[in-house]
């Protein structure tokens, strides 16, 4: 009989965008209970192992973590599986980087360097606004925070601007047709376009149209919508595909392409590695060092003149005949 959650996580039940491999192990590692789920965060030992590649094993990491030199939304943390998710700023005092964990087009995490102003906030979606007890309106967002006495403005789905070292809102955008929005769920995980249409549909979810740069139009469910700023400009940086998905074929005769470049560059850089191993020649000047020290060097240690040989005695050679004992 069970007691209790479970600890542990086999390597093939684990979320696809993690990108383990299957031959890696047995087990992978279980994110700890915090602010994401499972499916919605990248444990902390898979950022530092195997996308900053910073440490080669396990242990390795804990020593990173335990040292505290890592720090999650301005906050030390020292859980090497702390479930790290969406807009979370990492940062790393020692190195004097900072990144934003963010989705791809290819719907999986990427992480997005920023610079030291850009990490001192993080932008947040409000899941529900409640009233609570005393009647003390507050908001709750999608990474866990509860913040008491928001804008009256404020509603579900809008983004705050949130200050980490204060914990204040600092700017807030509404849901609003013409807004640029980011997909956090479905099949278009990760693409950016301006919000055009909002359909209400009672009874089931509600549908938005989104329109990117390159005018291709997409649906998605409500929850699904994250706006990320007001009008065409972004409060972010985005990854490096700028949230435009790009077709099948594409993606395919552009991987082919670079395949081939890479290839091409190896044979050119053998070739000339060749050609220049042939054509080395020393030039007059320093053969003329050379030959100058070999002087210096028989000078200093002339060469002994062989002694000449010693006859064996009195007796004469004759030759053609052997010298033996009588």
């Amino acid at each position: 009989m069970a007691r209790g959650p479970r600890h542990h996580l086999k390597r093939l039940n684990a979320p696809h965008h993690w990108m383990l491999s299957k031959l890696g192990g047995t087990f992978a590692p279980k994110p700890s209970h915090g602010p994401h789920g499972m499916k919605e965060c990248l444990p902390l030992i898979l950022i530092l192992g195997n996308r900053l590649n910073y440490a080669l094993n396990g242990r390795e990491v804990t020593m990173i973590v335990k040292n505290r030199t890592i720090k999650i939304d301005g906050k030390i943390r020292t859980d090497t599986r702390y479930p790290v998710g969406f807009m979370d700023v990492l940062s790393i005092p020692r190195t004097k980087e900072n990144f934003r964990l963010m989705y791809n087009t290819k719907r999986r995490f990427c992480l997005v360097p920023l610079t030291a102003e850009q990490a001192k906030f993080k932008l947040c979606k409000i899941e529900k606004r409640v009233l609570g007890t005393g009647a003390i309106p507050y908001i709750v967002t999608h990474d866990g925070r509860t913040i008491r006495y928001p804008h009256p403005e404020l509603q579900a789905n809008d983004t705050i601007k949130l200050n980490l070292e204060t914990g204040k809102i600092v700017d807030f955008v509404k849901f609003d047709i013409g807004n640029t929005a980011m997909m956090i769920g479905g099949n278009g995980m990760g693409r950016v376009g301006v919000i055009v249409k909002r359909e209400v549909h009672p009874g089931s979810f509600e549908i938005v149209h989104i329109k990117d740069a390159k005018g291709n139009t997409f649906t998605t469910r409500l929850n699904n919508v994250f706006v990320i700023g007001k009008g065409t400009e972004t409060l972010v940086n985005l990854p490096l595909d700028k949230g435009i998905k790009k077709p099948l074929l594409q993606q395919v005769n552009e991987t082919i392409k670079k395949n081939k470049m890479q290839k091409a560059g190896i044979q050119k850089a053998s070739k000339k590695s060749k050609t220049t191993t042939e054509k080395k020649v020393t030039p007059k000047a320093a053969v003329e060092k050379k030959e100058e020290q070999v002087e210096k060097i028989y000078k200093k240690y002339p060469k002994k003149q062989a002694a000449p040989k010693k006859s064996k005695g009195n007796k004469k050679v004759v030759p053609g005949k052997k010298i033996g004992k009588k």
